[in-house]
């Protein structure tokens, strides 16, 4: 509801729903006011319905042509899990953006892109920006198994050299995206940057192997969020041992300066809430 009581007058319709896992679901969205202004590296706040509650995820894609912006998530809590339940032609209660600065873009040179799990859906714009930007993309993508993998088509239609790990080897490199990060500077190839995108300890990793090499590294993080626009608090970060807020701040940072054993603790806040709620949602209440 809004002020006043009145309830919102503009409902954003899905124009695409698709699985791309069985625990991820993929929405294009109708909202043109927001897909003229979008850039890599930014992410939208939506509610499903109207007594639903408000959470971020990142803009998989955007297209100005067909006023749309892309979402995927991965349904794990009560509201994602309702995401997945979505269809073409429903509609969604509300959806602001963009929020978050954009990605910044020079031409660098080489710059290494990795992403791991629903990561991937924010890696893919990020790495055709850099391409479009005049850099060389070299990217590494990772999942613990081929079922699981995801954009992986998009990410590698940017790319000037492409890599796949699996946990399990299923596909690709059997281990993790840090081994081949460490192969290529171990055999010397230029890298300029390392941008990661994944689960915090994936990034944590990323920035502990790059530090000691100086090589500049961009992390793209993932705090709770509540309202998005820096004034509730909730998506506080450590960042070179000053207090950030992830959603106007960030949500991307210098991944040497970012405290993350800080951002596991508090990430972890509010699970057993989010345990009881999925569970009223599998109740049907």
């Amino acid at each position: 509801m809004l002020a006043g009581g009145r309830k919102s007058a503009t409902m954003y319709e899905i124009v695409k729903a698709e699985k791309l896992t069985p625990d991820v679901t993929r929405l294009e969205i109708l909202a043109p006011h927001i897909a003229k202004r979008a850039k890599a590296g930014q992410f939208v706040m939506l509610t499903v319905d109207e007594r639903g509650e408000r959470i971020p995820l990142t803009m998989a894609d955007f297209s100005v042509e067909k006023g749309t912006v892309t979402i995927a998530a991965l349904e794990i809590g009560r509201t994602t899990k309702k995401l997945g339940l979505l269809k073409a032609g429903d509609k969604m209660f509300s959806l602001v953006g963009p929020l978050g600065l954009p990605t910044e873009l020079h031409k660098v040179g080489t710059v290494v892109c990795i992403g791991g799990g629903i990561g991937l859906a924010l890696m893919y714009p990020v790495v055709r920006a850099l391409k479009e930007a005049g850099n060389k993309t070299v990217s590494i993508i990772g999942a613990r198994n081929e079922k699981l993998l995801i954009y992986e088509d998009e990410i590698k239609s940017v790319s000037d050299e492409f890599h796949v790990c699996t946990d399990d080897g299923s596909k690709g490199h059997k281990g993790f995206v840090s081994d081949i990060l460490k192969k290529l500077i171990e055999e010397k190839r230029e890298v300029n940057m390392v941008y990661a995108v994944g689960p915090i300890i994936m990034m944590k990793v990323m920035s502990d192997i790059t530090r000691p090499h100086n090589i500049h590294t961009v992390v793209s993080l993932n705090p709770i969020m509540v309202d998005g626009t820096g004034m509730c608090g909730s998506c506080r970060v450590i960042i070179d041992g000053k207090t950030k807020f992830g959603c106007v701040d960030g949500p991307e940072f210098d991944g040497h300066k970012v405290d993350f054993n800080n951002l596991i603790a508090r990430n972890k806040r509010y699970h057993a809430e989010e345990q009881v709620s999925l569970k009223l949602l599998q109740e049907g209440k």
